[in-house]
């Protein structure tokens, strides 16, 4: 595939669409995971409040977008393939969840055993991102009406 000129219009598009998912994957592990780990270590977990969640929000469309433009980035250079989305999702991984993770241990705010679950996690969910904006970018259709 040849390179193309990046659309912004596409790019909102793909962007908004992979957020759901990404949305869906945070909620999910926050509830299911880090609570459950965070309560049995008697670590400091906020209330929900409207504020907190208008900031979730904003982390993950902000998460996704860097990880859309990421890949289509990896894409001009590699082009669409499998390895291109392994080596974006996890450069992108490595970028927000791993530095995020690694950080929160370190200043005592999480247990450093809870990085054995939520770094694969957050791993897969980024790589289920990453391919729902290769499968998007491929859509010519797409492209055609934006």
């Amino acid at each position: 595939m040849k390179p193309r000129k990046f659309d912004r219009n596409t790019f909102v598009v793909i962007t908004l669409i992979a957020t759901v998912w990404v949305q869906i994957s945070e909620t999910l592990r926050y509830l299911l995971v880090v609570v459950p780990i965070m309560k049995s270590n008697a670590a400091p977990i906020p209330e929900t409040t409207t504020v907190i969640l208008v900031i979730w929000f904003c982390w993950g469309l902000l998460l996704t977008a860097l990880t859309v433009f990421l890949f289509w980035m990896f894409a001009q250079i590699f082009g669409h393939t499998t390895g291109t989305i392994f080596r974006s999702a996890t450069v992108s991984w490595g970028f927000f969840f791993v530095l995020y993770w690694v950080g929160t241990a370190n200043m005592g705010l999480a247990d450093w055993s809870i990085l054995w679950v939520v770094l694969p996690l957050s791993w897969f969910e980024l790589f289920i991102t990453t391919y729902i904006a290769s499968k998007l970018y491929q859509k010519p259709i797409l492209h055609q009406t934006l």
